[in-house]
């Protein structure tokens, strides 16, 4: 059971890994790895934060009005990827440039439970305040 355990966890960082560098590389969204009905929370205080009961839903009230505010989109670096069992962790920072020329620099934590190679829940930590301010402060023409 131990080894079996063992290998699952090296699929599943593996999966994350490289999700993680194709995004990084252009090659692809790291959203392609969330199951059409994973749950993924948004922690902290701000209008964002809750639990998107979809990947559609995320994508449509989070990623991509986010990415509608970017110039440059958001490139990942990996701080760290763990995994224990059927759960998988990375710490990364994202650095963007914004619509109006500001930088968008955050530190996530992301603790993703895979079930069958795909994320099935999230939960991400990050400055939500950031996260507000940019869907605030930066405006999008026909959103």
């Amino acid at each position: 059971m131990a080894q079996q355990n063992s290998l699952q966890e090296d699929t599943n960082k593996q999966l994350i890994k490289e999700g993680f560098e194709k995004w990084a590389n252009g090659k692809g969204s790291f959203f392609d790895l969330l199951a059409e009905d994973a749950h993924w929370t948004i922690s902290g205080s701000s209008f964002l934060s809750k639990t998107y009961t979809s990947k559609k839903q995320l994508l449509d009230e989070v990623i991509n009005p986010l990415n509608d505010r970017l110039s440059q989109k958001i490139i990942p670096t990996v701080r760290e990827i763990f995994a224990d069992s059927n759960t998988v962790i990375a710490i990364w920072d994202g650095k963007a440039i914004a619509l109006d020329g500001k930088p968008y620099n955050v530190s996530y934590s992301w603790f993703m439970k895979m079930q069958q190679g795909k994320i099935i829940k999230v939960t991400a930590f990050l400055d939500t305040l950031d996260l507000e301010e940019i869907f605030k402060r930066v405006k999008v023409a026909n959103k």
